[in-house]
């Protein structure tokens, strides 16, 4: 990071404007994957593995019914119609982690149940649908319960159609054979995931944790929530929306409610939050402002640079670290598209950074645009415009204005417009860069 002009604490770098790409790579730099830890596995979902993981045993480690029937010999079902069953003898039940299991011999079967082992002699399964169910009748739609028809296991079963050799059987290292590679290192760990780690037996995983970012908004005008506004007041939407989008990202997010505009308070509330931080983000007092209280209180230690972006909106931005840890720290504009455009440029990357991801940023297209008019933009900034992205059209529409405080709009927007630092002007038509938000 840059130093501070010498002699003046407050004013942010010795440069005068920094690009978009510049304030990235800065941040990037300084932000490294945290160290791995063993965690069960409730605790590793959305964390990324460090570890290639193996298969200790294979799955399902036995052959084993796919289906309520009956476990038979191929040659006894032979032929078997409704007009000319099978006829074979029931010799008890097989249920799903059952041991001791009978053999099933010629003119034999075994009542089964899904998920059960197949019992010795026996070669396929056939459905109960496809008998009578020991009841003597016609084709029969289930098995009555084991506890009311004890009497089920016995007797004899009708078989109206063949099966062929492993039919309706899950058989051995059908799924993964022991030795197999299961996931690799770099997975972001799901619930399909977890599901197949348990599957294998595995009670605990190494995992580079999910950050704890903690999001902090600033000003006296704000007011939460569900409280009486007052005079001069608005509700504070930043830190509900950053904290959405940490958690989006990844992250364990902790929402700190607004700080007021005082260097003392913000201090002790960021020193008090930066037990539970891997990253701290603030939005607000950023600017040139006689009230821009993060600007004042973080630059007293040096090691936070605030500094002006050729980007719109979100001229003003901060970064740096703080506390004993060097924690990072990004420091966002008040305005609530400008914080949120921001978080998804810079906060994003920082958070995928944190977790080890290879991938860290949000997908980007080309784009035609659709407008009844030209867009202007600044000369040498380059502008996000929240719109909507037809992916069947390849079309990309613009949402709301320009104006940094226009929040309603970015609800309905499902992708950020760019238009390039050199494009004053944009016609309807022309390609551009879109980056897809979710």
């Amino acid at each position: 990071m840059s130093g501070d002009t010498p002699g003046d604490p407050c004013a942010g770098p010795s440069r005068d404007l920094w690009s978009v790409d510049e304030h990235l790579d800065d941040i990037l730099a300084a932000v490294s994957p945290l160290e791995p830890i063993e965690l069960q596995l409730p605790e590793a979902q959305g964390c990324v593995l460090v570890e290639d993981v193996t298969v200790p045993v294979a799955l399902p480690p036995f052959d084993n019914s796919s289906m309520d029937g009956y476990a038979v010999r191929v040659a006894d079902v032979a032929g078997a119609t409704e007009e000319f069953p099978a006829v074979l003898t029931v010799i008890g039940d097989v249920a799903a982690g059952a041991g001791g299991l009978p053999e099933v011999g010629p003119g034999q079967a075994a009542r089964i149940m899904t998920g059960a082992p197949l019992p010795p002699g026996a070669e396929a399964v056939v459905p109960v649908e496809w008998t009578d169910g020991g009841t003597g009748g016609g084709a029969a739609s289930g098995m009555r319960a084991a506890s009311a028809a004890p009497e089920g296991a016995g007797g004899e079963v009708r078989v109206h159609r063949s099966a062929g050799a492993g039919a309706h059987v899950r058989a051995r290292g059908s799924d993964v054979q022991a030795g197999d590679l299961a996931l690799e290192a770099g997975t972001v760990l799901g619930p399909p995931q977890i599901g197949l780690l348990a599957a294998i037996g595995r009670a605990t995983v190494r995992v580079r944790p999910r950050p704890r970012v903690v999001v902090l908004s600033t000003g006296s005008e704000l007011v939460q929530p569900g409280e009486e506004l007052g005079a001069g007041q608005i509700y504070d939407s930043n830190s509900f929306a950053l904290a959405a989008a940490a958690r989006d990202a990844g992250a364990i997010a902790y929402r700190v409610g607004a700080v007021t505009d005082d260097a003392e308070t913000l201090r002790a509330t960021i020193e008090d939050q930066l037990i539970r931080a891997d990253l701290l983000v603030t939005t607000g007092g950023v600017s040139v402002g006689a009230y821009d209280v993060v600007k004042e209180t973080l630059t007293a230690d040096g090691r936070v640079d605030f500094r002006k972006l050729a980007m719109q909106p979100g001229k003003p931005q901060g970064f740096g670290t703080i506390g004993p840890e060097h924690t990072p720290l990004l420091a966002l504009p008040g305005n609530p598209v400008s914080s949120y455009v921001s978080f998804e440029l810079f906060v994003r990357p920082a958070i995928r950074a944190l977790m080890g991801l290879g991938d860290l940023h949000r997908s980007r297209v080309r784009a035609e645009l659709k407008a009844d008019k030209a867009l202007s933009s600044p000369a040498g900034r380059r502008q996000f415009l929240r719109g909507t992205y037809d992916a069947e059209s390849g079309t990309v529409t613009p949402v709301g204005g320009a104006g940094s405080h226009l929040i309603a709009a970015l609800a309905q927007a499902n992708a950020l417009l760019v238009v390039p630092e050199e494009a004053t002007e944009v016609e309807p038509g022309r390609e551009l860069e879109v980056v897809l938000l979710g």
